[in-house]
């Protein structure tokens, strides 16, 4: 089968090299290749023009943040006193180290975040010292994670 957009088509072969790179970023080509039937080179190729497509956007290493000591994550909606607020308060969010993901959404937050903190007085000191205090954030709502359930990329 075939998936097809107006950018990239990955056949069967791809999704085969996706799955086994998405579970393994170190796997060896080789051992992709031969387990496929197909040369490391024909892999090589096909893994480029999914990165030239935007499909893939390369690979990283994941460090575990609790090995660190960061073992409180939490969800915060932030509420903004203005929409034009938005790009001077992502700005300033995004010089907060312990915020690792910031997106703009519908609902009632302007914008919703996740956070590491060590623990929940590091993730108070994070919320009343940085995120509170920028210029245009009126109020926040926060939840911690307790534990995650699921954690998966998109299925191929």
């Amino acid at each position: 089968m075939k998936v097809v957009n107006e950018n990239v088509v990955v056949d069967g072969i791809d999704k085969t090299i996706l799955n086994h790179l998405m579970e393994d970023a170190k796997k060896p080509i080789l051992e992709i290749a031969r387990s496929i039937g197909i040369t490391g080179a024909a892999v090589h190729q096909r893994l480029r023009k999914l990165e030239k497509s935007g499909l893939v956007e390369g690979s990283k290493l994941i460090v575990d943040p609790r090995v660190l000591g960061f073992k409180t994550m939490a969800f915060v909606g932030v509420y903004l006193d203005k929409a034009v607020s938005n790009p001077q308060a992502v700005k300033k969010l995004n010089e907060i180290p312990e915020v690792i993901e910031c997106h703009y959404t519908t609902g009632n937050w302007s914008i919703f975040l996740k956070i590491l903190c060590r623990d929940n007085e590091h993730l108070m000191q994070v919320l009343n010292k940085d995120i509170q205090a920028i210029e245009g954030v009126s109020r926040t709502e926060t939840f911690i994670s307790l534990n995650q359930q699921i954690k998966r990329q998109i299925k191929i």
